[in-house]
């Protein structure tokens, strides 16, 4: 859905902040500030990770550093011509060493709904569940950066549809190894990130379209990198790209992008808004649209 339409379905954007709030006040109020810098615990990814919006990055969730607790909680809508995806995560970490997160999507159906004749209440869902590791390095103060390594677990909750499309399972584990690096005197002297990863992979659509199928039921690597400049030490804008694997032969499966915008007001808060070109989804190209996400965390 194009920010044209986006009046056509406003529920979701009081859906997804209402459940930031839910989520942010769930966080405890008299947490502290944590010792890490501003912006060091980046956003929640649409799989629950710490990261970006469409990928983990090698930081981990909040503010804690060692010997400290910290979380990150986020909702999160993206909008496209014919599909709707919202995710709500979770994501703590321990002595800024080991990341656990959950997470559930919904994929709305809007655009594919009538073309198959499926009922009205038909969605895709699925629930995410992570553990992600800092191997060693610091992204500040290590002049080679962070290396973390992660396992996602995805579950999807819509069998006979999923298995419809062809998928080969409905459930599957995936790991990618994530190095990432803040310059604090980067280009025209700004504060810059640079993240790259490698997923071992086999999902559909991030899983929503289940895991294999029949070109492919193997897993393979897939390239992911992020980048993004601070204008300010509350503002970042950046990009991400996402390889990802291509196993139905029914509905060919392309690169993800994303240009954001992140803000970071305090560190109990942030705010990012993206325009995502997620390509061709079940047969339905040319998908893109608006990306938002509000977080809570400490």
């Amino acid at each position: 859905m194009g920010y044209s339409k986006m009046n056509y379905r406003p529920q979701r954007l009081k859906g997804v902040v209402l459940s930031a709030a839910i989520l942010c006040t769930a966080l405890p109020a008299e947490a502290s500030n944590g010792g890490r810098l501003l912006a060091t615990g980046g956003a929640v990814s649409i799989e629950a990770t710490a990261g970006g919006g469409i990928t983990p990055w090698a930081v981990l969730a909040g503010y804690g550093s060692n010997e400290q607790f910290g979380c990150a909680a986020a909702a999160t809508v993206v909008s496209t011509d014919d599909y709707g995806l919202e995710t709500v995560g979770i994501a703590c970490t321990w002595n800024n060493r080991v990341e656990v997160s959950i997470g559930r999507q919904s994929l709305d159906l809007d655009g594919l709904r009538p073309l198959l004749g499926l009922p009205p209440e038909q969605m895709l869902r699925q629930r995410t569940a992570g553990i992600k590791v800092r191997l060693g390095g610091d992204i500040v103060y290590n002049p080679l950066g962070q290396l973390s390594i992660g396992l996602l677990h995805k579950c999807n909750e819509d069998v006979a549809l999923v298995r419809a499309a062809g998928a080969a399972r409905t459930s599957d584990a995936e790991v990618y190894l994530s190095a990432g690096k803040l310059i604090l005197d980067g280009p025209f002297g700004l504060m810059t990130y640079l993240n790259g990863s490698l997923r071992w992979s086999r999902a559909n659509q991030t899983g929503l379209l289940g895991f294999g199928g029949d070109r492919s039921d193997s897993r393979s690597i897939n390239t992911e990198i992020a980048a993004a400049i601070f204008p300010s030490r509350k503002f970042a804008v950046g990009f991400e790209y996402r390889d990802k694997p291509d196993n139905l032969s029914f509905a060919a499966e392309d690169e993800w992008r994303d240009l954001f915008v992140a803000w970071f007001p305090s560190k109990h808060l942030s705010f990012v808004a993206a325009w995502a070109d997620l390509g061709s989804i079940g047969t339905l190209s040319g998908q893109s649209g608006p990306y938002l996400s509000i977080a809570g965390s400490f």
